[in-house]
């Protein structure tokens, strides 16, 4: 029941500040305890992990070795990894895709040493316009528009690190509650959404 509690509190932080335009970077009093933190994923120099020990250091996180000595003294975040699917948003006339949809699913859990282990769930979407006269720029398009949705992944991933210390203090009595806030997961937009207007909206 505490573990059920804690994960709701931890959702009300975290929806609550993506709602009202928080971020993490240069405005925000990092807990004593998140201060530093070992980074683990199954892929460390792979392109997510890079993305969230970016946004770590970018928010006053310290990220350090893993060893045994260190597990036993601050914070563990593990990476599970990355989950990425793509669909049809749009259609033109004669029936060829016009918009794709792009949804990124991150999921992790941290351990805090003598409290516990909290999982972290996130999820991105992106509108992509479908270039099919140049598949080399196509590619390329999507990579880098893969990245961005790594970055805002990553940020959503800082303010649920955070929201864990908020959680623990609400859990304990020691914090004001907070009313629940239900929000949305995030959605990065472009201008590529302004060019799906010549499609046919799918679901419609």
């Amino acid at each position: 029941m505490r573990h059920f509690l804690l994960c709701l509190i931890m959702a009300t932080a975290v929806l609550s500040t993506a709602g009202c335009g928080f971020h993490t970077r240069g405005n925000t009093k990092i807990p004593s305890e998140m201060k530093t933190m070992i980074l683990n994923s199954d892929d460390p120099y792979g392109p997510l992990a890079r993305a969230v020990r970016q946004q770590l250091r970018l928010s006053g996180i310290k990220v350090v070795e893993d060893s045994a000595a260190e597990r036993m003294n601050v914070p563990t975040l593990h990476l599970e990894g990355e989950n990425n699917h793509r669909s049809t948003a749009s259609i033109f006339l004669d029936g060829s895709r016009a918009e794709y949809q792009l949804v990124m699913t991150i999921n992790g859990q941290i351990l805090v040493p003598g409290k516990g282990i909290y999982p972290l769930h996130t999820t991105v979407y992106r509108a992509y316009f479908d270039n099919s006269s140049n598949p080399l720029a196509a590619d390329s398009e999507q990579e880098v528009i893969y990245q961005e949705m790594r970055t805002r992944a990553s940020e959503q991933l800082v303010r649920q690190l955070l929201a864990v210390h908020a959680a623990e203090q609400q859990i304990n009595g020691s914090s004001v509650n907070t009313p629940v806030v239900l929000g949305q997961p995030d959605v990065i937009t472009s201008s590529s959404e302004q060019s799906s207007n010549a499609g046919v909206a799918l679901g419609n």
